[in-house]
This record gives C-alpha cells, sequence and structure tokens, in this order.
C-alpha cells in the first residue's frame, strides 16, 4: 500500500473520530446502532480509539430480528464482553408478540420493514438522542442524500428537504424534546476504503465474510442461505457452495456470492474488480426502486 493510500485513509479516520467526538459533545444519551456487519464494527473500532485510553462511552444498540445468522450473535456477544460497553437490545419479535407489528406473509415475506418500529420504540424507551451508524454515501442512492448529522423529527422520520447545512463541517445537534439524530461517521468512505481499513488495523470481522462452504439456494439473483427460517419455492433445492457476503442483514433476505476470497488480501482484490453495490444481494432492496428511501422516511436506519 502506497505512502498516499495511508494518508487517505488517515484523513478518513481523523474525519470520523472527529464526528465522534462532536457527537459526545453535543447529546446526552448516543449509542452506536451494531449490526455486526463491517461497517458498525469499523465505527466501533473508530470509537475505541477516538476516546482511547477511555472506554467507549457509548452503549452498543442492536435491532434483533430474531432471523439473525447465529455468527453474528455470538460475534456481536463477544466484542460487547471485550470492550465492556453496555448493550442495548430491541426485539422484532416482542414487536410482533405485542402487536405492535404484524409479520409478513407469503414466499418473499421478511422481518426487514418490522425493525423500523422496533428501531423507534427503543430509542424512546432509552431516551436516546443520537444513534450512530455505519451507513456510507456510495452503498445506495437514498443514503447518498444523508448528511453526516441526519435530523429525525419527533415521530422518527427523516425528511431529506429538511437537514441543517453542514458548511465546513460545523455540525448542528440542536433539537427539541422527542426528536433525535441519526449520525453517520464513515458517510465519505467507500466499500473499498472500509476493507483497507479493516485490512490495515487488522480488525476482527465475522467468519460470514470470509469465504466458506454453505447449504444455499439460489433466488433472487443470489445465493440465499439454508437456515430454520427458509421455505423452498417451487423448483428449488438446497447446494453446498463455497460463498461470503458482502453485506450481513436477516438470513432470510441476505445473499452470498460465489468466491475463493478465504482471506483480507483477496477480499481487498475481489471488492477492487466488483461493479455492483455491496446492497446489490440484499432481497429487500429489490422490492421497488425506491425501497430504501421509503424505510429511511418511516424511521430505517
Amino acid at each position: 500500500m502506497n505512502k498516499y493510500f495511508l494518508n487517505y485513509l488517515d484523513e478518513l479516520e481523523s474525519e470520523a473520530i472527529y464526528v465522534l467526538r462532536e457527537v459526545w459533545a453535543q447529546f446526552q444519551n448516543p449509542v452506536i446502532l451494531f449490526s455486526g456487519g463491517k461497517d458498525s464494527i469499523v465505527v466501533t473500532h473508530l470509537a475505541k480509539k477516538a476516546f482511547y485510553p477511555s472506554k467507549i462511552p457509548f452503549a452498543l444498540m442492536h435491532v434483533d430480528t430474531g432471523h439473525n445468522f447465529p455468527e453474528t450473535i455470538k460475534f456481536r456477544d463477544d466484542l460487547v464482553n471485550s470492550l465492556e460497553v453496555r448493550l442495548i437490545v430491541g426485539s422484532v419479535q416482542e414487536s410482533i408478540n405485542q402487536g405492535r407489528v404484524a409479520e409478513e406473509q407469503g414466499k418473499h415475506a421478511t422481518r426487514n420493514a418490522l425493525q423500523i418500529t422496533t428501531l423507534l420504540d427503543t430509542i424512546e424507551v432509552n431516551k436516546i438522542d443520537c444513534a450512530i451508524g455505519g451507513g456510507r454515501r456510495d452503498e445506495e442512492k437514498a443514503r447518498a442524500k444523508e448528511r453526516f448529522f441526519s435530523h429525525r423529527d419527533d415521530f422518527g422520520q427523516w425528511d431529506p428537504k429538511n437537514q441543517r447545512p453542514e458548511l465546513w463541517n460545523i455540525f448542528n445537534g440542536k433539537h427539541f424534546e422527542g426528536e433525535h439524530f441519526r449520525v453517520f461517521p464513515i458517510s465519505n468512505w467507500t466499500e473499498m476504503d472500509v476493507w483497507n481499513y479493516i485490512k490495515r488495523e487488522q480488525i476482527e470481522i465475522p467468519s460470514l465474510y470470509i469465504a466458506h462452504e454453505r447449504e444455499v439456494v439460489w433466488r433472487n439473483d443470489s445465493w440465499i442461505p439454508n437456515s430454520e427460517f427458509l421455505t423452498l419455492h417451487e423448483n428449488e433445492k438446497i447446494v453446498t457452495k463455497k460463498i461470503r457476503f458482502r453485506t450481513l442483514g436477516d438470513i432470510t433476505i441476505t445473499g452470498g456470492l460465489e468466491s475463493e476470497a478465504d482471506s483480507l488480501e483477496k477480499i481487498v482484490n475481489e471488492v477492487a474488480a466488483m461493479r455492483q453495490t455491496e446492497r446489490g444481494n440484499r432481497t429487500d432492496d429489490k422490492r421497488s426502486e425506491n425501497a430504501m428511501e421509503d424505510r429511511k422516511k418511516q424511521g430505517y436506519f
């Protein structure tokens, strides 16, 4: 890796650390939205660096759909224990049991949209005024509209036309009672930046990102992993393939790709050759052209 690129990663790191310290200065009860995916892991690592030698001052908050990869939950719990931070869990299953949301039906059913209610309820119950996420502008066109400090109204909704200016990286976190902010410290990073940073910092990641053999079924142009939640459709069959995942979400909607990338070096080289965003294998984003933006306006990550 050349000197210029090292300096570029240093600049991205410094910018993210500055944003995280601004959050701590401006808000009373911020949390890191933690999914167990590479971006939230990087944000957590940056928070560790930002406040070293003190512990991370933010709790980690996970919206648990109940349809997680087992590897993700184990990684989450191990990380929480090693960092000695508080974990807040919002349960979609509890929201269903309480009648707050209704389980989707049909062959393309997913719990992804149900996370919105659970997320907003968890924010309200815990009086959270800022939720720090790992969203990046290169992921999807709706996320490209986000500022570093993304204002949400008292219903938790996002209006892309009603955001504060951020000239010269001056952030305005003022809000009325009941409102909150989502903050995205790695907004300016690309998927390639994330992987090069993980490689440089030797950050531990879930094994799901590394190519491995797994039982999968071909659906919606990607390999969906076999699990207790998978119902086979007509003419579908389970096969064993060597795959890895570029992004992690519900096990029911997260598609893998065939790959031989079983090391960070190989992952970096593979990502460099990709021409599709990593969310291209998320079936929830294929429901409509504006699927992500519609969910964000309702309060999604």
